[in-house]
């Protein structure tokens, strides 16, 4: 059975109702979820799950199911385990997903400072990286910063825009990441737009206004490789 993913209408969801659809030893799976699972970089939400009588089941993590188009809320060490049909009051760590989806749209705005095809890249609660095939030379992170602050100082409002599985293979430089593609078969890819700066596909979680993000700084620039230079960000403000 497939989770409603209710982050992808919503990311600022930090509350919702859920029924358990199956639990076993490692986690649980509902019908509905505000819980984003790892993927694209972005690491799972944290949170609790709440039953009728108060009692708190602490989430230390987020995956994808086994079955497709299923999530997987893993227990921390300890939690006790709800049963199928039971509902239950979710709350995600909101501070730490914030602080996520201000990175996240961060390094959309940084792909467009840096141009240069993006080979990796990873999110953290204090810290972000992407990792870019080009020539070490012509990254200086002074610049960096800079531009990337100048294009978050313009306030811009982010969208999502879904297109069709052909419409993107029609379109194949929407795709700035070489290691992570953007998954086809379901008829459909939702995109980040953000106007007259970006548009790519993306099943991430982003504020909806890119000042929110407040300000970034690049505190690392390394070689990992011949087609990975890495430059690493962390929030300021």
């Amino acid at each position: 059975m497939s989770t409603e993913l209710l982050f992808r209408d919503d990311a600022y969801l930090q509350s919702a109702t859920a029924r358990v659809v199956a639990a076993n030893e490692r986690g649980v799976e509902l019908d509905r979820t505000i819980f984003y699972p790892l993927g694209g970089g972005q690491p799972g939400d944290s949170g609790v799950l709440v039953r009728e009588s108060g009692e708190r089941i602490a989430i230390a993590d987020t995956r994808k199911g086994e079955t497709p188009g299923s999530v997987l809320h893993v227990f921390a060490v300890g939690a006790s385990r709800p049963e199928p049909g039971e509902s239950l009051m979710l709350q995600i760590d909101w501070t730490r997903r914030y602080s996520l989806m201000r990175l996240h749209t961060a390094l959309h705005l940084m792909s467009c400072v840096v141009v240069a095809p993006v080979s990796g890249g990873n999110i953290a609660p204090d810290k972000a990286r992407l990792d870019f095939d080009i020539d070490m030379t012509l990254l200086d992170a002074e610049r960096i910063t800079r531009e990337t602050n100048a294009l978050i100082a313009s306030g811009v409002a982010t969208e999502t825009v879904w297109i069709t599985d052909e419409e993107l293979a029609a379109q194949p430089d929407l795709v700035k990441t070489m290691s992570v593609q953007p998954p086809r078969g379901a008829g459909r890819v939702r995109l980040l737009k953000i106007p007259g700066i970006d548009l790519q596909p993306c099943g991430g979680t982003h504020v909806r206004n890119i000042a929110e993000i407040g300000g970034i700084r690049v505190t690392r620039i390394r070689n990992e490789g011949k087609h990975n230079k890495r430059v690493e960000i962390v929030l300021e403000g």
